[in-house]
């Protein structure tokens, strides 16, 4: 899971990046920074999947990075969706594709996060019952 982690900060980094070098800037306030905001989901996420490499360290920050997850995962289905709700669909509009792409990654990155989570579990009460029977 760490290095989905990393894959999953760079790739929300990245869109940042690029969202907010492609936007058209407003006349008098130029871009804004909100494009950016795919970048500050990812850099937390990056930041703890390079903690969870440390194993000691890995259920927490893997814990902090699907916090990050959720919350670009609910940040971009709820201002896609009402975004949508009011202006309708524009797929030529790149801020809604940015939201929409970012809220896709984030919901992903928490499913297999969660998966992880219960497969840990499982794995950790079987080691248990296989000690309690020796």
């Amino acid at each position: 899971m760490p290095v989905i982690a990393l894959v999953v900060g760079l790739i929300l980094i990245a869109q940042g990046i690029l969202s907010y070098v492609t936007a058209e800037p407003d006349p008098v306030k130029g871009v804004s920074p909100t494009a950016l905001i795919p970048a500050f989901i990812g850099a937390p996420i990056l930041l703890a999947g390079l903690l969870a490499m440390k194993h000691g360290m890995r259920k927490h920050a893997m814990h902090a990075a699907v916090l990050f997850g959720l919350l670009g995962a609910l940040a971009g289905w709820g201002r896609g969706i009402s975004v949508i709700a009011t202006k309708g669909f524009d797929p030529s509009s790149s801020a809604q594709m940015n939201v929409l792409f970012m809220a896709i990654v984030c919901t992903v990155f928490v499913v297999l996060c969660v998966q992880s989570f219960i497969a840990a579990r499982k794995r950790q009460a079987a080691a248990k019952a296989t000690e309690t029977k020796v």
